[in-house]
């Protein structure tokens, strides 16, 4: 049975961030994960996820000015120094959380920057990160968003990242496979979905149009799940969307899950 975890950047919006995470314990949820958790001490976090019985999943390496709409700053060659600083960080919160995933935005890609050098920043970048993180015991992975939402974005299609593990060409990479930003570049998502498993560390879901829970959109997700349950997907697949009304009337679909 596919296993789901609850992304509290979305979902429980209803109170404060450190009140989510007891709400989605009271939901059924037994993991979590969000973009960032650097906006708060490494102690905070961890008393709730001990308290509620919760295991992170996942969050990202630091990605920039998210406010000011940065989507990540892999790529970007005047901000290597700040990028791997932000690993070191990275790898100190997930120690303490117990977290053995970390997810890498990749970046918008900059005007008037030539794209071999952004290439190789985001490549030397991406094998820094997969080393240091390796030795941690800890799996980076990569994400694609779509161009619709998050124009000039570098990563759009699974394609886009699977040659980017090839140029970088470290074994500590693996694929984030976020369902709602594929169905929008690409579709035919059980057939990616079958041919790169063994890539694919974690999943993200919403439907779509709207980013809001399964079955307000176009995704046929029981046929999805079962599908990923019998090609034997045992990773997490997160809640990574916008309830359409309060968050735990928008996990009716989820239930019978948890």
């Amino acid at each position: 049975m596919p296993r789901f975890d609850a992304n509290l950047t979305m979902l429980f919006t209803e109170v404060d961030f450190l009140s989510r995470f007891e709400r989605a314990a009271r939901a059924g949820f037994t993991a979590v994960e969000y973009l960032f958790p650097y906006a708060w001490q490494k102690e905070q976090l961890v008393e709730q996820l001990q308290r509620h019985g919760l295991e992170q999943v996942l969050f990202n390496l630091p990605a920039g000015n998210f406010q000011a709409g940065e989507r990540g700053i892999a790529c970007l060659p005047d901000r290597v120094g700040e990028f791997q600083d932000g690993v070191g960080l990275a790898i100190a919160y997930a120690k303490a959380l117990n977290c053995t995933r970390l997810n890498c935005l990749a970046g918008i890609a900059p005007a008037g920057v030539h794209a071999e050098k952004l290439r190789q920043t985001l490549v030397d970048n991406l094998r820094f990160a997969a080393a240091a993180l390796e030795k941690e015991g800890i799996r980076l992975l990569v994400e694609s968003l779509n161009s619709q939402d998050f124009p000039g974005f570098y990563l759009v299609r699974t394609r886009d990242a699977l040659r980017l593990f090839h140029d970088a060409g470290h074994a500590n990479l693996w694929l984030q496979y976020d369902i709602y930003h594929m169905q929008v570049m690409e579709g035919n998502l059980t057939r990616t979905i079958r041919d790169n498993l063994p890539r694919i560390a974690h999943m993200q879901l919403a439907d779509n149009p709207g980013r809001h829970e399964p079955g307000t959109g176009e995704i046929n997700y029981a046929n999805l799940f079962r599908f990923i349950d019998e090609a034997g997907y045992d990773g997490w697949i997160a809640c990574e969307y916008n309830p359409s009304s309060v968050t735990e009337t928008s996990l009716e679909w989820v239930r019978p899950y948890l």
